[in-house]
């Protein structure tokens, strides 16, 4: 069995969290000392930084959050150990958030820079920018 390159292993991560993959699903992705660093948007004005077990935890409680999650990978770049993926991701929501209602479609185009380890995921930066469709 041959070792998947980078790319291969953040598209795989990236089709765990679109098939609503929890901790257990996405743990063997991640190397213990992994960081998401979530840049300022529209629902987090202030964005984020999460620890490994704080990642998890919120993959968990995402299943409460939203369903029918989609990552359109538009375009990927990838050099040595460092991915960068350009996305269009939407999800149903199951609870009400600013600026949408329990049921709509929330959409945001993404960009995401992986970094990895030992083929092991050790750090997400998210810019995510959210937009609604006219109707």
């Amino acid at each position: 069995m041959t070792t998947p390159t980078p790319l291969e292993h953040v598209l795989s991560f990236v089709r765990a969290v679109e098939a609503g993959g929890g901790s257990a699903e996405l743990r063997p992705f991640l190397a213990e000392d992994f960081q998401l660093t979530e840049w300022p948007h529209a629902l987090s004005k202030t964005g984020s930084t999460r620890n490994l077990a704080e990642t998890l935890s919120g993959a968990d409680d995402s299943q409460d959050i939203v369903a029918d999650q989609r990552f359109e990978v538009v375009r990927t770049t990838s050099q040595d150990d460092r991915v960068v993926l350009e996305m269009n991701w939407s999800a149903t929501l199951l609870l009400d958030l600013p600026h949408w209602d329990r049921g709509d479609t929330i959409r945001a185009r993404s960009t995401a820079v992986f970094q990895l380890r030992d083929g092991l995921i050790i750090s997400q930066d998210t810019y995510d920018c959210y937009y609604t469709v006219p109707e």
